[in-house]
């Protein structure tokens, strides 16, 4: 659970099924400390059974990232490119669900959800099916016979527009999440995660509840 919207719906999904444990990374990003928040509030809501934080800064001293690098700029949203934005942290998801795993296999549950979206993503590869794929094939090959442990994406082929309108069906708390790659406490709304999110809510027709420096025109609802 980073504390963003995709996750928190991934979560209100899983919770209509399964008792929830709320795992959540700090790996050197600009916005922990908010999304630490979010975690944190959103776990409560859930009822979540227990709570695990992992510290992965490591991941901010391999750098490559805006999220995790200071001296690279977070860029406002470019609609249309084809490139990989410089905000993509190098395998992260990979380091996420090994520890996932892990606590999944100690904890005894059969399930790992994680809130990854394919289609309306800013085109990270590790958010793509086969990615996905190939991961649950590597836990089955590398955990005990009897945990059979899967690991679940049920935004992955969702748009986001449609994630915002499930997770309002499915009385998710939009408050209590946290987006911005950028800054802290107000979020920026020029940012991709930001332009991404606004857009959602615009389309889906729900008003999103948390506030920002900036919103582009579309999304003032």
């Amino acid at each position: 659970m980073s504390g963003g919207m995709d996750s928190c719906v991934a979560a209100a999904i899983a919770g209509e099924r399964y008792a929830l444990y709320g795992l959540h990374a700090s790996y050197g990003q600009r916005t922990e400390a908010s999304e630490r928040r979010a975690f944190e509030a959103q776990a409560a809501f859930f009822g979540a059974r227990g709570r695990l934080v992992i510290e992965l800064g490591y991941l901010a001293r391999i750098g490559g990232s805006s999220l995790t690098d200071p001296a690279i700029d977070v860029p406002d949203s470019a609609p249309g490119t084809a490139e990989i934005p410089n905000t993509y942290v190098p395998f992260r998801n990979a380091h996420f669900l090994s520890a996932a795993v892990s606590w999944a296999e100690v904890l005894g549950a059969d399930r790992v959800f994680i809130g990854a979206v394919e289609e309306d993503s800013s085109g990270y590869p590790d958010c793509r099916p086969e990615y996905y794929d190939a991961m649950n094939r590597l836990v089955e090959a590398g955990t005990r016979p009897e945990t059979q442990i899967r690991i679940e994406t049920p935004l992955i082929h969702m748009r986001k527009w449609e994630i915002v309108r499930r997770g309002a069906e499915l009385g998710a708390p939009f408050g209590m999440t946290w987006s911005c790659y950028r800054s802290e406490g107000v979020a920026c709304g020029r940012c991709d995660s930001c332009v991404l999110r606004l857009r959602a809510f615009h389309e889906a027709g729900v008003t999103d509840p948390i506030r920002y420096e900036d919103r582009p025109q579309y999304a003032k609802i």
